[in-house]
């Protein structure tokens, strides 16, 4: 049996307080909202119940947040796509950010098992001066623990409406892709982060972004796979490369601290449920 799980999440401001309201059917829910650093920021923990997903199933979160709202989403564990015998199981995730919203998007890594058939996709609208800042984190296959990517596909979908399109298909079978120098040179975690702006940034915050973002790459581990870019005047990314989840998430959460600070003047508050 397939799962059709939905998910509307929705952010206001209210009386100097972000208020998040939402709907659901199927296995996708919402936990208690938090606020680790004050009323204006509301922190939400996104569960679903099943674990994973499988040929058939999908997932579908839609999130809104009203002017001057800002909520922070993330999740307990991995997103698993599981084997599947032919369907495609997909994640879509929809954000629209009214003019003055930020939302950031920070879910643990998805997990792309052997033989699975897996979409994960996302979709930006922004305000004019809406700001978002989110990852992207993809593990395929368990290889530490003998579960390696072979057989099976993993399509990758992140775009900002108007402005930025990222559209991929990572095929097990593809050795060049996964192997070549030029593609994933034998790694199997891909990571993203991402800040996204409604209009144009100002030379000096793009600057600074990229400039700190470098910063960071430098003292780490990571630093010959990983760099950070700004492909178009509204968008700044780190992408990454690792063998593993874990460096890879270490140096993302390390330049979303610095991005918080350089952006919202705000210090990091991460989730409570990451200390867990």
């Amino acid at each position: 049996m397939s799962w059709h799980a939905q998910l509307q999440l929705d952010y206001r401001l209210e009386a100097a307080r972000t208020v998040a309201r939402h709907a659901h059917s199927g296995p996708l829910r919402i936990l208690q909202s938090l606020y680790p650093e004050g009323d204006a920021v509301c922190h939400n923990v996104l569960v679903h119940p099943p674990g994973g997903l499988v040929g058939g199933d999908t997932l579908d979160l839609r999130v809104t947040a009203g002017s001057s709202a800002h909520g922070l989403i993330t999740t307990p564990g991995a997103t698993r796509f599981y084997r599947s015998s032919g369907e495609a199981a997909v994640q879509r995730t929809a954000i629209t950010l009214a003019d003055q919203a930020r939302l950031e998007w920070l879910p643990l890594e998805a997990i792309g098992y052997n033989d699975c058939c897996a979409e994960n996709r996302l979709t930006l609208t922004l305000g004019p001066a809406a700001e978002f800042m989110g990852w992207d984190v993809t593990a395929l296959g368990l290889p530490h623990a003998g579960q390696p990517f072979e057989r099976g596909s993993y399509l990758q979908h992140i775009e900002v409406q108007g402005v930025w399109l990222e559209h991929g298909l990572i095929r097990a079978d593809d050795a060049r892709l996964m192997d070549g120098p030029l593609g994933l040179a034998g790694q199997r975690c891909m990571a993203s982060l991402f800040f996204v702006a409604g209009s144009a940034l100002a030379r000096e915050r793009r600057q600074g972004a990229l400039d700190t973002a470098r910063d960071v790459i430098a003292a780490h581990a990571l630093q010959q796979r990983a760099g950070v870019t700004s492909p178009c005047p509204q968008v700044v990314v780190v992408r990454v490369l690792a063998p593993l989840v874990e460096p890879a998430m270490d140096l993302l959460r390390q330049i979303w601290t610095v991005w918080r600070a350089h952006f919202w003047q705000l210090s990091a508050a991460p989730p409570r449920i990451w200390a867990t």
